[in-house]
This record gives C-alpha cells, sequence and structure tokens, in this order.
C-alpha cells in the first residue's frame, strides 16, 4: 500500500490523509518495511517523479501514521503465517495480523484467496472512512 501512496498519491494516499483526521484506523507496518523504503530511495525517487524534499515529507507523513513493529513481537506468528500466505513477501503481514488479531489493507487478489485473515481493499476502506 505504501508504493501506491507514493507512485499515485489516489486513493491510498487519500485514505491515509482521512484517517489522520479521523483517527478510525490504527495502521501497523513491520520495521524493515521503511528500511526497504529507504534502501530504495533513489529508485522510488525516480518512479515518483518527485524532488527529494518532497519524497522524504510524504515518506515522513507514511511513517507518522504508522505503528512500526519490530520483527521480536511477531515472530512468534511467523511460522503458522508462512503456512497460511500465497505468497513469501506476504509472511510479516499475516503474523502480524495474527499477534494483534487486526485485519490487513491490501490490494492482492492472492492474499485475500486466504481466510485466516481478513483483508480489506483499498476501497473498502474508502468506504469505511466515507471518502
Amino acid at each position: 500500500m505504501w508504493y501506491s501512496a507514493l507512485i499515485a498519491r489516489g486513493g491510498t494516499f487519500r485514505v491515509f490523509l482521512t484517517n489522520r483526521i479521523l483517527r478510525k484506523f490504527r495502521f501497523v507496518a513491520p520495521e524493515y518495511l521503511f528500511i526497504e523504503i529507504h534502501e530504495h530511495f533513489d529508485e522510488i525517487l525516480e518512479k515518483t517523479k518527485l524532488s527529494q524534499e518532497e519524497l522524504e515529507a510524504v515518506l515522513g507523513f507514511l511513517e507518522g501514521q504508522m505503528e512500526i513493529i519490530p520483527f521480536e513481537e511477531f515472530e512468534d506468528k511467523y511460522g503458522e503465517a508462512k503456512n497460511i500466505s500465497p505468497d513469501v513477501d506476504d509472511v510479516p503481514y499475516i503474523a502480524i495480523a495474527l499477534k494483534l488479531n487486526c485485519a490487513i489493507w491490501s490490494n492482492d487478489r492472492k492474499l485475500k484467496s486466504q481466510d485466516a485473515v481478513k483483508v480489506y481493499t483499498t476501497q473498502e476502506i474508502m468506504q469505511m472512512l466515507e471518502i
């Protein structure tokens, strides 16, 4: 979701903006997500067509909207998540959802195909926020 917020700044970004005011949702993410973002900063900068200052501001905004969860806090659910996840890249998100008993926000159809964790699309989140 973070990537589409940076690239398109469409519905995903509007969800973050609206939720900043309404505080209806608590967004969480594994800490490695922002490490990965910063490691690929130049690539993201090129794709977004933003200036470096604009991208840093957007990243700062997004980071401010999410609670970062260290791996140690959900590693006990990692094995279970590996058995559930249709994609290895989604394992940390499923593990966090299992640990915190929460849903996942994703437009990934494969991720929505599993039934252990509820998955909401951006459109569904926008409807919940009435935007």
